[in-house]
């Protein structure tokens, strides 16, 4: 595997010719990359150092408003830059970009040239820095699932957005045959991620019409942060260059299964699994049992990183995948939260709350803040749930984005991890998105009551 280019690397080919593109980029709230395209000459002699963006990027929807409502940048206050400061530990190539590498940024304020705390990269860093002063690293992957569609993203939108189909009209759950007819689009998501350094374990059919899933080899957080993202944005410019859109709407049809986004988390001292205990039944340390509490109790607090759109919450369906109350299980596809690798060195806990439209980084940093507070304070875990959760008593999660909100605000958990700006501000971004979605008479009510009400 190719791995990251070192800047010396990376002058040497620029030399040469064989990059003339570099992407330097930042993620924003909904986990996009964002930023500039330079001339590789230009980003070697000097834009290495720092380039600008416009501040409103950390204060925008899905669709790049510009909402009221955010103390960090506003009409009144100009909307003025961030700095992009290229973090060049993560300089990669974009196999499927000609001549092209990309570089992450860290945003800092233009003026203190502190990191922006709201900004998804600091948010997980912060997490990060909190488990390594406990002597702890954390090792976490996540799973990408997502649609293809027979026609491209400019085909759909022209067309309203209306018969969708996807490219495979089969349940294709592990079915070789039917991934056989999407491999045009996913070997060179393969083996592109591959070669631009990202860990890929394999890709496979996922339970639904149309649906694939790709599954990156786990690594230290802020890595599997950046594979997620890059890996999302390499899988939508893939689909399109052939012709196809992929789509990580977390539910795209009330009528199939919804796509998620599960996260795999453990705990490392130095090159031994902190997760781990021989002498458990299940091979789980107190250290382990008290961040799996920890997830449990504050659930709801985080639940807005997972789950951070109106439509997130149509995913949330019995019997579908997706889990709707919060307990765990061992190696139960029912339970919110799931032990896998019990009893061996890998063991884990897989969170299977959050969707696929969630942002890595917010999402890592709010699982992470939840565990390392159940280890701080010592918590017990709960028996195991045994059986169908969806049949079970415990607590249900949040079911609206407006009850996720309110336990955002409510909590002090994520206010000490991140701060009340940094809470307020989410909360906001909720709001806008609750407030535009209000505001819009939908096909549902329009074919229910046009001529019954």
């Amino acid at each position: 595997m190719p791995g990251p280019l070192t800047f010396d690397d990376l002058k040497q080919q620029v030399s040469t010719g064989a990059i003339d593109t570099v992407l330097v980029c930042m993620v924003d709230m909904q986990g996009r990359l964002m930023g500039k395209r330079f001339h590789a000459a230009h980003f070697v002699n000097s834009a290495w150092e720092e380039t600008h963006c416009c501040n409103y990027l950390m204060a925008t929807d899905l669709v790049m408003s510009t909402p009221e409502g955010y103390a960090s940048t506003s009409w009144e206050q100009g909307y003025g830059d961030y700095v992009m400061k290229p973090d060049l530990s993560t300089i990669r190539p974009m196999p499927w970009l000609p001549a092209t590498v990309m570089v992450l940024c860290d945003l800092l304020d233009h003026h203190t040239h502190e990191e922006v705390p709201h900004s998804p990269r600091a948010m997980l860093k912060k997490q990060v820095k909190r488990a390594e002063a406990m002597g702890l690293t954390p090792l976490m992957a996540t799973e990408l699932e997502f649609f293809l569609f027979e026609r491209s993203f400019d085909e759909i939108r022209k067309g309203g957005f209306r018969d969708l189909d996807t490219l495979i009209g089969y349940n294709q759950d592990y079915n070789i045959m039917m991934t056989s007819r999407e491999e045009h689009v996913m070997r060179p998501v393969r083996n592109h991620l591959y070669a631009a350094g990202l860990p890929i374990e394999n890709s496979k059919g996922e339970a639904e019409t149309g649906q694939e899933e790709l599954n990156i080899k786990y690594a230290p957080a802020l890595d599997t942060a950046e594979y997620h993202t890059i890996a999302k944005h390499a899988v939508k410019e893939i689909a399109q260059q052939q012709g196809h859109a992929a789509s990580f709407l977390a539910k795209w049809h009330h009528d199939k299964v919804g796509s998620s986004s599960h996260v795999h988390m453990s705990l490392w001292k130095g090159s031994d699994p902190a997760f781990y205990d021989k002498d458990d039944a299940l091979g789980m340390s107190d250290l382990m049992k008290s961040y799996t509490a920890g997830l449990l109790k504050y659930a709801p607090d985080i639940m807005i990183f997972l789950a951070p759109y109106i439509n997130s919450y149509k995913r949330f369906v019995a019997g579908t995948f997706a889990p709707t109350r919060i307990i765990w299980s061992v190696d139960n596809r029912t339970a919110g939260f799931r032990l896998c690798g019990d009893g061996t060195k890998a063991v884990r806990i897989e969170c299977r709350v959050g969707g696929s439209d969630l942002n890595p980084y917010t999402a890592m940093a709010a699982l992470l803040a939840a565990g390392l507070k159940g280890i701080e304070d010592g918590l017990d875990l709960q028996p195991a749930f045994t059986g169908d959760a969806y049949a079970g008593e415990a607590p249900e999660l949040p079911t609206t984005l407006p009850a996720a909100r309110a336990a955002l605000l409510a909590s002090d958990l994520l206010r000490e991890a991140f701060g009340e700006d940094v809470v307020i501000h989410y909360a906001r971004a909720a709001e806008v998105e609750i407030e535009d979605f209000n505001r819009v008479v939908t096909d549902y009510e329009i074919a229910r009551g046009f001529e019954m009400a």
